[in-house]
């Protein structure tokens, strides 16, 4: 995994802690949620506040997310927002962290400016020991706070100031005013800063989970399903369909039926068909590599030209992508290509929507040789893969993601999946 270290293609993008004052609170906040301390003076964090260095230190990856359920986050800065979150057992939880921040920016630089903000992302249930648990998990609430209680004593002192200007003779009551100033003194002035948090609630009904292997939960759609990345589960399910990654056909059906995904090249002459150039050239990759080729730093042109040798080798997703290219470059009749076709799923991309993301991840579990979606939507599988495959195409991978992905990750995700509506 060096290489993909090296290339910011790991670890990358998280925010560096090192000042004596932020390694004082997040040590604070880590014994505060897990009884835990750190003797490091610098390491980094994910949005989370999750560490990689710190998880070594403590021979446990999952120090704030044991069980994979109830994640728990130490936050020090706002700018943890544009960080990723590692080790994630739920496609929601990003998002959520994400969304929770930017509600509460306001009052979360000001919390932070002395203490850190710990808390948990909770839900219904403590532990998933069965597939059947994963449809209590409906809504998600975020519990959080300083390691002070900044938030809890704002809340007791508003409670003091109702009953300090509703109650008759307030003003001869010591008690309650020296209770008032004292508190005052830890929060500050709550009527001109509020230190409430919002949005602290977020319903999680369409998600996908690490969980039994990799299972995605579709509950709120018209067609709902349960498709699973290994074996399908066993048990009853609140679905109408249960299904495997085995079972192309059906999932192609269900996607068609929900409007959930489309094709990239709906159009003859559409630019998109670069797109599709780029998925039949890491496909040829692959079969150079399986040839025993050293292919990294290779251009689209020498890939093509060097596969030109193995025709006869090349997978079965090559020709449905090439015959796509040909219709919408060239004339002649646009090719059908069913639901079991090994192109198919090469061949679409998830449509506008709030699951969108969901479904590009599926799309690039289904179509595994395009290794730079699998990596863009889908890094735990990504990583999973990647410690199996050769060196080769290790090497040939990390190079073209450090080439044509890591310095413009906006412009290409829209340029692959459409600008975001």
């Amino acid at each position: 995994m060096k290489r993909l270290i090296d290339k910011g293609l790991m670890f990358g993008n998280l925010l560096y802690v090192g000042s004596p004052a932020l390694v004082e609170r997040y040590a604070r906040a880590l014994k505060h949620l897990t009884g835990h301390t750190t003797a490091l003076d610098e390491f980094h964090i994910d949005i989370s506040g999750y560490s990689p260095e710190i998880g070594d230190e403590l021979e446990d990856h999952y120090y704030l997310n044991h069980g994979g359920v109830n994640r728990q986050f130490i936050l020090l800065s706002t700018e943890q927002k544009f960080c990723p979150l590692l080790n994630a057992h739920f496609s929601t939880s990003h998002d959520i962290l994400k969304r929770f921040m930017e509600a509460n920016e306001r009052q979360l630089f000001a919390l932070m400016a002395t203490d850190a903000v710990a808390g948990e992302l909770e839900n219904s249930v403590l532990g998933v020991d069965s597939p059947e648990q994963l449809f209590d998990i409906r809504r998600i609430v975020i519990e959080a706070d300083t390691t002070t209680g900044t938030i809890k004593e704002s809340a007791r002192l508003e409670t003091m100031i109702d009953r300090f200007m509703q109650e008759e003779d307030s003003w001869f009551d010591d008690e309650l005013i020296e209770a008032m100033v004292t508190s005052a003194k830890r929060t500050g002035n709550i009527t001109r800063n509020p230190l409430s948090l919002e949005h602290q609630a977020f319903e999680q009904k369409n998600f996908w989970t690490a969980h039994f292997g990799g299972l995605y939960l579709f509950q709120d759609a018209d067609s709902s399903a349960l498709i699973a990345s290994r074996e399908k589960p066993q048990g009853r399910f609140p679905v109408k369909r249960i299904l495997s990654l085995g079972e192309r056909k059906k999932i192609g059906e269900f996607l068609q039926e929900n409007q959930l995904a489309e094709p990239i090249v709906k159009v003859r002459g559409a630019d998109e068909a670069q797109i599709l150039r780029q998925k039949m050239t890491f496909v040829l990759a692959e079969t150079l590599v399986n040839k025993g080729m050293d292919v990294a730093g290779l251009s689209y042109a020498d890939v093509r030209r060097l596969a030109a040798r193995y025709t006869d080798d090349l997978p079965p997703e090559y020709e449905g992508l090439a015959a796509m290219v040909r219709w919408a470059e060239t004339r002649g009749a646009r090719p059908k290509i069913g639901l079991d076709d090994p192109s198919y799923f090469y061949l679409m991309r998830a449509t506008h929507g709030p699951d969108r993301d969901l479904v590009n991840m599926l799309l690039a579990e289904l179509s595994p040789l395009d290794m730079r979606q699998l990596y863009i939507c889908h890094k735990n599988e990504f990583y999973r893969q990647y410690r199996d495959w050769p060196d080769a195409k290790k090497a040939y991978c990390v190079d073209f993601l450090a080439r044509e992905y890591v310095d413009n990750k906006a412009g290409a995700r829209a340029y692959l999946f459409g600008d975001e509506e």
